[in-house]
């Protein structure tokens, strides 16, 4: 059973996100990026940690790429490696070039575009050989 994490404050785009996920695995909400950020650090001290976290870039106190970034130290400080570390899809309804280069440079994953193409997050999902 897989752990999920989604990080989104749109209310429409959780509800499909939980619904349509909620099949694989077991889903925790947060609603901004601090909340991702705590969400994420309780996991791996429970010794659970998260095998996806779909991360919204534009989130209110913390945003996408920060809370991004700040997971991707953590798991450095923590010795995870890249093949042990937590997969993350950024959601956007942003289409900007700029934005998700960075994104793949703090170590995302994948993207994907609001509103959400539930046949193309299964394809994504599968590549990373979540289900």
């Amino acid at each position: 059973m897989m752990r999920i994490l989604i990080a989104e404050d749109d209310l429409p785009s959780r509800k499909v996100l939980q619904k349509y996920l909620g099949q694989f695995g077991e889903c925790d909400i947060a609603v901004d990026g601090l909340e991702t950020l705590d969400a994420f650090l309780e996991a791996l001290n429970e010794e659970k940690p998260y095998d996806l976290v779909c991360l919204d870039i534009m989130m209110p106190k913390l945003d996408g790429l920060k809370a991004l970034k700040a997971i991707r130290d953590i798991e450095k400080q923590k010795g995870i490696s890249e093949t042990g570390r937590v997969k993350i899809i950024m959601t956007t309804a942003l289409n900007d070039k700029k934005t998700v280069m960075e994104a793949y440079d703090y170590g995302c994953e994948a993207y994907a575009w609001k509103p959400i193409d539930l046949e193309k997050l299964r394809q994504v999902l599968e590549k990373l050989q979540l289900i």
